[in-house]
């Protein structure tokens, strides 16, 4: 273990989270044995210069002879770290380090944490671009909104290899397969929930997105002033497109109070706090997903109280909606397919395989299954790879 030779970290010894990251949670590894000379010739040189030659003359060979198939950078400028903001990019890096273990771990993909030193978008776009040939797929990390829209968008456009902000879709994905289980549970469909989200940045702006490409028909979306709506003047252009989206299909304006008054569906990504008396004026039977991390925007027990259902980004609550459920999995299908984007039709595959495996076993306390479930990361990236496939974006067959 590599120990900090200065003593800035002994203050920290031994607490059990400190000791766990002390050196880091993750090496470089062999994947070839390294134990002699004519190995070393064969790994490197002169061995080496045969593969790279043969590269040269066709560059799909690289997909075969080195390691960036199955590799992902986990990038991230630091301005939006979990629920600590914006806090840069030396602070971020244990973050990266653990969805790069998560990677691994639930879906065999190797993951480079980069942190990178500019919240610049023109400087981040064009780095990103720049280190592209040697991953296979780009993870965006803990960018702050908007911004995270435009690199997220322009990196779309530039590259041949999947891009996926993971704040925005991971979450989405996740939030989706919930909200179909949590429906059968209490009897609703789809078309016929009224749904209320509590935040407008990355992930409200992308679970907005994804009900309604779900199904969705009546949906607001609330920020710090109230139902994000285009009777407001302060709408960001991003805000704006949402407005038309959701809320101005059903006239609704107002306050958050306004939104929740018979909503059958709360969904948090806000960070605030729910009054428990707007709870109370829900439709019977709610649906509450408080996710904001580590304060759900209402205690379990008090939602319990006026919602059928409730889920938190908490795995020490029941129904924990956790991007790991997720992005492993997509990733995984999405480079056994060899596809070059991941699309709105892949991500879908991935919540309906979530919600699938939960089948019979459904229950108040059992709306999404476990990270620990083994065959979650299995069953999202089989869904994915054939949804890659059916939207014409595999180039493996």
């Amino acid at each position: 273990m590599n120990v900090p030779t200065n003593d800035t970290w002994r203050p920290h010894a031994g607490d059990p989270v400190f000791d766990l990251h002390a050196g880091g949670k993750m090496e470089i590894a062999l994947s070839v044995p390294l134990s002699g000379n004519e190995e070393l010739s064969r790994a490197y040189t002169p061995g080496v210069a045969r593969v790279c030659s043969a590269i040269a003359r066709d560059p799909s060979l690289s997909q075969h002879f080195t390691w960036v198939p199955n590799t992902v950078a986990v990038v991230t400028d630091g301005t939006a770290v979990l629920g600590l903001g914006d806090i840069g990019p030396a602070a971020a890096m244990p973050v990266m380090e653990g969805k790069a273990v998560l990677f691994k771990q639930f879906g065999g993909v190797d993951a480079v944490p980069i942190c990178l030193d500019t919240t610049d978008v023109d400087e981040i776009v064009e780095t990103v671009i720049r280190m592209a040939p040697s991953f296979g797929g780009i993870n965006l990390e803990d960018i702050s909104a908007p911004r995270c829209f435009e690199i997220e968008a322009r990196l779309k456009e530039r590259l041949d290899i999947p891009v996926f902000h993971d704040d925005q879709h991971g979450t989405a994905v996740v939030t989706l397969a919930a909200l179909w289980n949590a429906l059968r549970l209490t009897g609703r469909t789809v078309e016929s929930t009224r749904v209320v989200i509590s935040g407008a940045g990355a992930a409200g702006v992308a679970i907005a997105r994804i009900l309604v490409e779900a199904g969705v028909k009546d949906l607001c979306v609330t920020d710090r002033k109230g139902i994000v709506s285009s009777d407001r003047e302060d709408l960001t252009p991003v805000k704006r497109t949402l407005a038309e989206l959701t809320a101005d299909r059903h006239g609704h304006a107002g306050s958050l109070a306004d939104a929740l008054r018979d909503a059958d569906v709360y969904i948090g990504v806000s960070g605030g706090t729910v009054p428990e008396e707007l709870l109370a004026t829900m439709a019977p039977e709610s649906i509450v997903f408080a996710m904001a991390n580590p304060d759900p925007e209402v205690h379990p027990d008090v939602a319990h109280r006026y919602a059928r259902v409730v889920a938190t980004g908490r795995s020490d609550f029941p129904n924990q909606i956790n991007n790991v459920l997720a992005f492993p999995g997509i990733f995984r299908g999405a480079y056994d397919a060899r596809a070059t984007a991941i699309t709105e039709g892949m991500k879908l595959a991935a919540a309906r395989a979530l919600a699938d495996l939960v089948g019979d076993d459904l229950s108040e306390h059992l709306v999404i299954p476990s990270p620990f479930d083994p065959r979650v990361g299995p069953s999202v990236a089989g869904a994915v790879a054939g949804a890659a496939r059916e939207d014409g974006v595999a180039r493996a067959r």
